[in-house]
């Protein structure tokens, strides 16, 4: 499991001054003949986010100090859209990038945020495993010049809210905020929900002053970015699940001598692996800790779930023209 140091990375007192000065590397880096600058805009705290300090520890030490993996979490190269511009330009050679925001990239990518398609662990690992399906899954990407090498997560969306929400039809009376990501507002339209599209920083004070009452996440990041505080209530829909996928730079990793391609690919499968496996864990603590702070966790009636299922067909129509009616439809088949 997460060690418990750095669950709490983010309470202690040395990370108000540095909430990064624990992840600092036990080595020198400055000797590295390569650098892959890897970027991400959330707390490593989160399993899915701290993955990248294990691939740089775990690279470093397989390439004898050749190779040096420079992440940045916490949004130091900038938000999404601009690093993903970066990355098409090879000035960060790799990204941790949100599943809504790397529709940005390729329409094909947005695929794991439909809902009730890879909804469960099982699934996202048969997906993973199925070496046909990720290669397609990562196809039209690459035709820009972006590797699709992985992906770890950050658990399984539901709606935080600041009333209880235990049926489809008390969620009619919510405003949710969902992100910045045209699928998310194809699913609330199919669904008639009212929803704000607002970026994340914004979503506190929102909370608080009452523009939206509910949120469109994950138990994880509610819970370690305190939005617990103010939405005492959540609601189990586990339609998708929030994903880190491992974008590459291709031009990059392509100059790279083989051995290190080996090296980079060998040890990002690995630990991104572990990751996954820890993510489950994670989100079984947090919704433990939530729920012992007095938060209320709920389960949607199972013919509310079919009914949510029913309403967002034609978001499966919509976006199987764009991600390729084919692929989506071996996808759904397989899994």
């Amino acid at each position: 499991t997460t060690p418990p140091d750095q669950a709490n990375k983010a309470a202690s007192p040395a990370a108000k001054e540095d909430p990064l000065a624990s992840w600092k590397p036990a080595f020198d880096p400055s000797g590295a003949e390569y650098v892959y600058t890897l970027s991400n805009v959330d707390h490593p705290a989160i399993a899915g986010i701290a993955v990248g300090y294990h691939i740089r520890d775990a690279v470093w030490e397989r390439s004898g100090g050749r190779l040096f993996v420079d992440f940045r979490p916490l949004a130091q190269l900038g938000g999404e859209k601009d690093v993903i511009n970066k990355l098409k330009l090879g000035a960060v050679q790799g990204m941790l990038c949100s599943s809504v925001a790397a529709v940005n990239i390729a329409d094909r990518l947005g695929m794991v945020n439909l809902p009730f398609v890879v909804d469960s662990y099982e699934k996202l690992e048969a997906f993973r495993s199925n070496k046909k399906l990720f290669d397609a899954y990562g196809a039209t990407a690459l035709e820009s010049g972006i590797k699709v090498v992985d992906f770890t997560g950050y658990g399984q969306y539901g709606w935080a809210t600041t009333t209880p929400v235990q049926s489809f039809a008390d969620a009619q009376k919510v405003n949710f905020r969902i992100a910045q990501a045209p699928v998310n507002a194809d699913i609330y339209k199919a669904w008639g929900l009212k929803f704000t599209v607002m970026p994340w920083p914004d979503v506190p004070q929102a909370l608080q002053t009452g523009v939206i009452d509910g949120l469109d996440h994950t138990p994880i990041v509610c819970s370690i970015t305190k939005k617990f505080d103010v939405a005492k209530y959540f609601t189990r829909l586990d339609y998708t699940q929030g994903l880190y996928i491992h974008l590459m730079n291709k031009g990059w990793f392509d100059k790279l001598p083989n051995d290190l391609q080996s090296i980079l690919m060998e040890v990002i499968a690995e630990e991104s692996a572990k990751a996954r496996a820890l993510t489950h864990i994670q989100q079984d603590e947090q919704i433990a800790a939530a729920s012992a702070k007095g938060i209320r966790f709920y389960e949607l009636p199972a013919a509310d779930r079919a009914e949510l299922e029913r309403l967002a067909e034609p978001v499966y129509q919509k976006w199987g023209e764009k991600i390729g009616r084919d692929f989506l439809s071996q996808v759904r088949d397989t899994l």
